[in-house]
């Protein structure tokens, strides 16, 4: 929300109009047989998740060919998913999940479980940078960064392979979220970091690594006094 104050010399009172972005809910089901992917995308911005269930929160969802017996359990949810979700997906475009990450426990057995999220999107710049390379955040004449999101390492099998060998992309679960970023552009008009293991460390060795970067440009209130 941003607040602008106009003034002149023939302005007796100042006008304030205040402009609040309308976000809208996404929501995404995925029934719970093996391989199914759950997709998760923004046409516009990146993505940040706000809630996740594994288990069964109804008896209608994907209840298509089940007994009764399956669908009764109402009251099954796995701990920690939002968590799982929130990891591989947020500040990106677009996130594919294989429902079976899910698998490590069951939370009802015998119940046909789903995974159903909900989430954003952020009106975000994202960015990303190889391992071995500078990302550049830039922002508009008058505007600061904001970060939003990072992470350094590897959340999929499609980014960054170039040349690169299939040992070196196939681990999809390194996920390291990293202040550096943030700390180091915060309140800047433009910033350069090395994506590489000397500033966030190694998450996960012999994987070839990258940086993604979500962050927005806004005009500091400083900047809008007249």
């Amino acid at each position: 929300m941003l607040c602008f104050t106009l003034s002149t010399t023939l302005l007796l009172a100042a006008t304030c109009s205040l402009m609040t972005a309308v976000v809208s809910l996404e929501k995404a089901t995925t029934c719970g047989s093996d391989w199914n992917v759950q997709r998760l995308s923004c046409d516009d911005g990146v993505i940040s998740v706000q809630t996740a269930l594994y288990g069964r929160a109804d008896a209608v969802t994907c209840s298509e060919g089940r007994p009764p017996a399956q669908l009764s359990n109402t009251h099954c949810s796995q701990a920690g998913t939002v968590d799982v979700v929130k990891q591989r997906c947020d500040g990106k475009r677009e996130c594919e999940l294989n429902i079976n990450v899910f698998y490590t426990s069951d939370p009802c057995y015998g119940t046909y479980k789903y995974l159903n999220t909900t989430y954003t999107c952020l009106p975000a710049i994202h960015l990303v940078a190889c391992e071995g390379s500078l990302a550049q955040l830039q922002c508009d004449q008058g505007q600061v960064i904001s970060v939003n999101a990072t992470n350094y390492g590897r959340r999929d099998q499609t980014t960054c392979i170039y040349q690169r060998p299939l040992y070196q992309i196939q681990n999809n679960g390194c996920i390291s979220p990293t202040l550096q970023v943030a700390a180091s552009c915060n309140g800047f008009n433009s910033c350069t970091i090395a994506a590489n293991n000397s500033v966030f460390g190694d998450p996960c060795g012999g994987t070839y690594k990258y940086l993604e970067v979500a962050y927005t440009c806004y005009y500091p209130e400083s900047s809008l006094l007249p």
